[in-house]
């Protein structure tokens, strides 16, 4: 008996149902011959009515309204026949696909689970929309009552069938099937990647969450799949890396690895789950890196031997993926780059004078050489510019240069390359590569240790330019005093800085005076004059170590300026450095010249030769009275002009000697009308360096004793190894003092009682306020 449109009477299950079951087959089977919308509406219809055929009779309230609670009493009497029926319909047509699935092995399985699955699942959202009604009042209050019911929406059902009747019974076969394939594509075949994309997405969408049909999760997924996949992927990887290792190069090894995590991490990308990325990856580092760390590392040295970045990147890359890969790598490499700099500079060493520029220019090589390969090998990673700047810091500070000879050192040399720098000279570069110069001197500034020696030489070299006039620009020595500061702090540059300035007020000083003189009307006497009056605290001069006469042609000039500063600034007094001061000298006397040269002399050299204009020939004492010069300072000042042939010694006369005799050589010829006299003996250069050398020894321990004395003034009570550790941490950034050195200073302190040992304890220290 039927209704209306061919429907079955609600009240009537099994007519409903062999009605539901003809649809249900067209859906499930043949859903590709298609479904129109009549078709669709009666199904629809049908489970509505018989679902809802328990409703009690239209009583309407005020409101138009049927009662929900009666509504949802009958729906649920009459749901679960329904329910249960298309439970074992979707089990019975389950087993007909699982027992057809059996005649398949491989590949041929994966196409028809595929194929299956997709129809499958394309039929049960039709099939779910049919039984909404179902879902909508039945199931759901199945579900509000009593949730350990095994009751699911219709959707859910036909996964959850699937499940059981389906997939517990092929997944191996499956599983073993997508192995295999994968395997085929790592063995360089092409396969169908879109099939395991499907199977993939089946074992995702049966990860069902039972407590929420809204929820899903990966259990299925991980179980089922992830995990043997990911433990056939460590068998084949093992096995294929130490075959692959022990016939081939490491650089070829790990080109090879470095193209099979490439490969997996595409693999993730084209058809696995995005969640297996990590646990894969990771598998892989282990297998293709971490198994083989000690065969990679071992190659290292070979690859930078020879230069080889592009392998040692990839060698970087791989190693950068494990714990602590990295570590034996950065301690290789600063071996490495710490015997190339000792080895570069011992070549240095053997030649008989070390020129600055050659030595600070293969530190600059070595440096350069491997910071570029830290920056494109390594990518600048932080651990390697760190070994870089150890290994630096070691074959500058302490090499073969530096061992042979202690008074030259990297900060020394350093310094005497700056002086060539800025020096007026045919050779300086032009502004734009001295900047760069100027940087490559910073780099290695920053790795020098003993900061306070290269201040002093520095210190004493700017001064002689600038009073030597012969800075090769002022812009350059700013340049190069402000990257002074940015590395080492205002106090670092402070006396170079207050040098600069006197300058600059010293040529104010020379205009005001020729000014002054010019005004007074008093007669010139052909002297041209200029002076530089210079902070007696913040120039490296000292006082001369000689008495000296000034000649009478400049007496008159300088009792001038005496009485004109002396009115400009009462109260300063001057204390005139005549080793510093230098003339210039014209002469008519040769006779090989017509126009007569011009001696470029000392003012002590001028001393001596003014005493010419008065006669031809005098005794080694009768110019030391006239000079007033002390023996040593005389016969260096003769010495040059004698080497010069401008005074010619007695002959079997010894230099220096009281009775020995200079007379002026009229016979002095020169291809230049300028000759520069003013030369400084080699003597007084070493004497020079040594008091260099003295000064930064005694400024050492005056440091070291104001840096006990601060720590102590803080602290109050101390300990011995303490304090030690402490002033070398505060001193390092200016010298690295050493231990002996520092217990000195204190014994020192104790003496003067700026501190004191605490009773009863001999390593115990207390300042004494």
């Amino acid at each position: 008996m039927s209704s209306n449109l061919g429907l079955p009477a609600a009240h009537d299950f099994n007519a409903t149902w062999t009605f539901l079951e003809g649809g249900l087959d067209q859906i499930m089977n043949r859903l590709e011959e298609g479904l129109d919308r009549t078709r669709y509406s009666i199904l629809y219809s049908a489970v509505h009515n018989f679902c809802a055929r328990g409703s009690p009779p239209q009583n309407t309230g005020a409101g138009g309204f049927t009662s929900p609670l009666n509504h949802r009493a009958a729906t649920h009497l009459i749901g679960a026949e329904l329910y249960n029926s298309l439970s074992n319909w979707l089990e019975d047509h389950l087993t007909k696909i699982r027992t057809e699935s059996e005649k398949y092995m491989d590949e041929a399985l994966l196409q028809y689970y595929t194929k299956q699955w997709i129809r499958y699942t394309t039929a049960a959202r039709v099939v779910n929309n049919i039984f909404m009604y179902l879902n909508r009042y039945w199931v759901k209050r199945e579900i509000d009552e009593d949730r350990k019911n095994d009751v699911y929406d219709v959707f859910t059902l036909t996964l959850v069938c699937w499940k059981r009747h389906m997939f517990q019974f092929v997944h191996h076969n499956v599983i073993a099937a997508v192995l295999k394939l994968i395997e085929r594509e790592r063995n360089g075949e092409t396969i169908e990647t879109s099939l395991v994309k499907s199977i993939v997405e089946s074992f995702v969408s049966l990860g069902l969450d039972t407590s929420d049909a809204n929820k899903s999760n990966l259990d299925v997924y991980r179980e089922s799949f992830e995990t043997p996949f990911i433990n056939a992927t460590e068998v084949y990887y093992t096995t294929e890396s130490e075959k692959f290792i022990s016939e081939n190069s490491i650089p070829d090894y790990m080109k090879k690895a470095d193209i099979r995590l490439g490969e997996e991490e595409n693999r993730v990308q084209m058809y696995l789950h995005e969640s297996t990325h990590k646990p894969l990856i990771s598998k892989c580092e282990t297998v293709l890196v971490k198994n083989h760390t000690e065969a990679i590392w071992e190659g290292f040295q070979n690859l930078i031997d020879l230069d080889k970045q592009d392998d040692l990147h990839r060698m970087y890359a791989l190693l950068a993926r494990i714990p602590e890969g990295l570590d034996p790598l950065r301690v290789r490499f600063e071996t490495h780059v710490r015997k190339a700099g000792l080895g570069a500079i011992e070549r240095i060493a053997q030649q008989e004078t070390v020129d600055p520029k050659t030595y600070v220019d293969a530190l600059l090589e070595v440096h350069r050489k491997y910071n570029d390969l830290v920056q494109t090998a390594f990518s600048g990673e932080s651990g390697f510019v760190a070994a870089l700047d150890k290994a630096c810091g070691e074959f500058v500070n302490r090499n073969q240069v530096c061992k042979n000879n202690a008074s030259k050192s990297s900060p020394e040399l350093l310094a005497r390359y700056c002086d060539s720098l800025l020096k007026k000279s045919a050779k300086n570069p032009e502004e734009s590569e001295l900047e760069d110069v100027m940087n490559s001197i910073m780099t290695v500034f920053k790795y020098v240790e003993d900061k306070d020696v290269f201040q002093k030489f520095y210190s004493r070299m700017l001064a002689k330019r600038l009073v030597n006039s012969t800075s090769a620009s002022d812009d350059a020595e700013g340049s190069m005093i402000s990257k002074l500061k940015e590395a080492c702090g205002f106090e670092y540059t402070s006396k170079l800085q207050r040098m600069l300035t006197d300058m600059s007020l010293s040529k104010e000083l020379n205009d005001s005076f020729k000014e002054r003189v010019q005004q007074s009307y008093e007669p010139n006497n052909g002297a041209d004059f200029n002076i530089l009056v210079l902070a007696a605290n913040q120039w490296p001069f000292s006082a001369p170590t000689t008495s000296f006469n000034l000649p009478e042609d400049v007496i008159k000039t300088y009792d001038r300026f005496q009485k004109f500063y002396q009115n400009k600034h009462s109260g300063r007094k001057l204390t005139w450095l005549f080793q510093f001061c230098k003339a210039e000298l014209r002469t008519h006397y040769s006779k090989a010249s017509k126009s007569g040269y011009t001696f470029q002399v000392s003012a002590y050299q001028m001393g001596v030769l003014l005493q010419y204009n008065n006669g031809t020939s005098y005794t080694f004492d009768e110019l030391q009275k006239s000079t007033g010069l002390n023996q040593d300072v005389l016969q260096s000042a003769i010495g040059i002009l004698v080497k010069a042939k401008v005074l010619l010694l007695g002959e079997g006369q010894k230099l220096g000697e009281a009775n020995s005799r200079y007379d002026l050589n009229f016979d002095f010829k020169s291809k230049k009308i300028r000759i520069n006299l003013n030369l400084q003996m080699k003597t007084e250069q070493k004497v020079e360096t040594d008091e260099t050398h003295k000064t930064i020894e005694e400024d050492r321990k005056y440091l070291m004793q104001a840096a006990i004395v601060r720590i102590m003034k803080t602290r109050k009570v101390m300990k011995h190894v303490a304090l030690i550790e402490e002033v070398i941490t505060q001193l390092q950034s200016r010298f690295k003092p050493r231990v002996p050195d520092i217990k000195k200073c204190i014994d020192i302190l104790l003496e003067k009682e700026f501190i004191e040992r605490v009773e009863g304890q001999k390593d115990m220290y207390s300042y004494v306020a």
